[in-house]
């Protein structure tokens, strides 16, 4: 769970309020209605969910998801996984009273062991993880992400050193604005990694 809750958390902090969910959907998914983990993820899927519909000025939808998002939260420890629930009620508390109060100033950032995690943070997991969910996010070729990711995953499992899909993966997630052209590259590199696997299969038909 740990990747993915991190690869959210800085995908949130990074503005991206509605993306943030699915590195968590998943995992909430598969958990048992009810537990402390399904309580946690579903809560902070409201709280991002929230914020989200607040910034675009649904108020409605807005207040609703804060106060079920708060019930969610409510029984667990101040900190649960690392993460500052408390910090997390205490707004969903206020956006519910008054969700205009998002055009008065940012939404807290969430925080992991202390830190309010950026893309930068991540490790390649999780940087994999927000990879693919920021492509599917922003209309990119998600299929041709999660290639990148697993070629870049087996070049750091070989100790393959100067894998331009590790530097490219990092760096579509590090760098929004240049998402577009660090995709293309992405393709280009699949592409001829696929063919050089393509060739070496053909060998031995």
């Amino acid at each position: 769970m740990d990747t993915h809750l991190r690869a959210g958390i800085a995908i949130y902090n990074a503005g991206g309020y509605h993306a943030a969910h699915d590195a968590w959907e998943d995992h909430w998914l598969d958990l048992e209605s009810g537990t402390d983990d399904e309580r946690f993820l579903h809560g902070l899927i409201q709280f991002t969910a929230a914020v989200f519909h607040a910034r675009n000025r649904n108020w409605s939808g807005a207040t609703g998801l804060a106060e079920s998002g708060r019930e969610y939260l409510a029984a667990l420890d101040a900190e649960y996984r690392g993460v500052d629930v408390d910090a997390a009620r205490t707004y969903l508390a206020t956006l519910a009273r008054d969700p205009e109060c998002i055009e008065r100033g940012r939404p807290p950032a969430l925080t992991h062991h202390g830190n309010a995690l950026v893309p930068a943070d991540l490790d390649f997991e999780s940087t994999g993880v927000a990879a693919t969910i920021l492509a599917a996010e922003h209309g990119y070729d998600e299929d041709r992400m999660a290639r990148a990711v697993e070629y870049a995953r087996a070049d750091l499992d070989s100790g393959t050193t100067g894998s331009p899909f590790v530097t490219l993966v990092f760096d579509f997630v590090r760098e929004p604005d240049s998402r577009g052209i660090i995709t293309q590259r992405l393709g280009e590199h699949v592409q001829r990694r696929r063919h050089r696997e393509s060739d070496v299969e053909g060998l031995f038909d």
